[in-house]
């Protein structure tokens, strides 16, 4: 790959989750942000204040950060909902203009950003992280999925590039009238996430030998996130076993804890977990279940693959794009859930098929650099800075 070599700049990116909140969307951004810092390109990044932090500025290297108030999000006490700061925006890029702005929320600080951005006639790029228009089907609110998928529309095809995660999602949001979409996938660590990291005694406090099979899940449990399915994928694979021990262990919190905890009282439910421990509980696992519908990537895919792990998912998102079935994981058609169940069987009843699998995905995953990523990051924001002014000059005048 051509290394791209960009002059240092000033970019500015606007978020309503960063880490050390615990999901795909915060790990990417900080991934995101640590490569362009380690260019040396100026960054300034507006988010809520999280936890007890107090809203206000500070400053280390090239790097400020713009903390502004923000509400809790109904279900996630953990998230927030970044409240406008179009006037802290204006004051900023007026006093120190930003060459390119990256949108990666839509939420009110998202729109004010974007609205300030328009006003001053800044080169926005946005990100597609989330399908919030999916998420309504699963809290019973089907009716708002038509105007949050205008809201969506509207949104993003006022930035220059709008950049998704998986080519599924490309195809489907340009069906859904989306335009200039930009591909930007996601790296993994392979240090972190490694075989390597197994660890017996963990093993052992789950209740399993060196011959029984960790069954593995990671991830945000809420509605959203197929959680009928990873329990009647356990049951029939439990079932199906026989004289083999099988072990489900859950890594993750949300608002359907409670009633997982309520359904499967064998398993272990290890809560949120991240950084090396989270590592060791994804390679002292053997196969990884995913069975979420609504990712745009899904980071927990490709995380699980490096540990070597068995991946069962849905062909969609990260797995359609680096999963190749029966070779580097298995796959479901999307929605076909007697296929992911008898899929998940094969696993955890074929041995030798399992064990190939295991170390074609730890290759497959180890091709998957952030380095590389944030190169491609990199040049789209450069490149709508550099369109910018000619764009400018297209606007008619008021």
């Amino acid at each position: 790959m051509t290394t791209f070599l960009a002059p240092a700049r000033r970019f500015a990116l606007v978020t309503e989750t960063y880490p050390p909140q615990i999901n795909g969307v915060a790990n990417t951004l900080g991934q995101l942000c640590s490569g362009l810092l380690g260019r040396q390109h100026q960054l300034q990044l507006i988010r809520p204040a999280q936890g007890g932090e107090q809203p206000g500025s500070s400053a280390q290297g090239n790097l400020e950060e713009h903390r502004v108030s923000g509400l809790p999000i109904p279900g996630y006490p953990s998230l927030q909902w970044g409240l406008p700061a179009g006037r802290l925006l204006t004051r900023l890029w007026r006093q120190a203009r930003p060459d390119a702005v990256y949108i990666a929320t839509e939420g009110p600080l998202g729109w004010s950003a974007l609205r300030t951005a328009r006003r001053l006639g800044i080169a926005v790029v946005s990100g597609f992280h989330t399908n919030f228009q999916q998420y309504s089907d699963h809290f019973h609110l089907g009716l708002l999925h038509a105007p949050a998928m205008r809201y969506l529309r509207w949104f993003h095809n006022q930035s220059q590039t709008t950049l998704v995660a998986s080519s599924t999602q490309q195809r489907e949001l340009s069906r859904l009238g989306l335009n200039h979409l930009g591909l930007l996938g996601r790296g993994v660590d392979c240090e972190r996430f490694h075989p390597a990291r197994r660890d017996v005694t963990l093993r052992a406090s789950w209740g399993v030998g060196p011959d029984d099979l960790v069954l593995l899940h990671v991830g945000r449990l809420s509605p959203e996130k197929n959680p009928e399915l990873l329990v009647s994928a356990w049951k029939e694979a439990r079932k199906s076993a026989r004289d083999s021990h099988l072990k489900l262990v859950v890594a993750g919190d949300g608002p359907s804890l409670a009633d997982l905890q309520k359904q499967l009282p064998e398993a272990i439910f290890t809560g949120a977990r991240t950084g090396d421990e989270l590592a060791r509980i994804y390679a002292s696992a053997d196969i990884f279940v995913f069975p979420s519908l609504t990712e745009t990537f899904g980071n927990v895919v490709t995380e699980a693959m490096a540990s070597g792990l068995a991946v069962c998912a849905f062909d969609t998102a990260a797995a359609h794009q680096h999963i190749q079935d029966r070779y580097s994981g298995s796959l479901a058609p999307p929605a076909h859930d007697r296929v992911f169940i008898d899929n998940l069987r094969w696993l955890t009843a074929d041995q030798e098929g399992r064990r190939s699998i295991r170390l074609h995905a730890r290759h497959k995953a180890c091709q998957l650099d952030w380095s590389a990523v944030v190169t491609r990051f990199e040049r789209y924001l450069v490149q709508a800075a550099e369109r910018q002014p000619a764009l400018t000059q297209a606007l008619p005048s008021k």
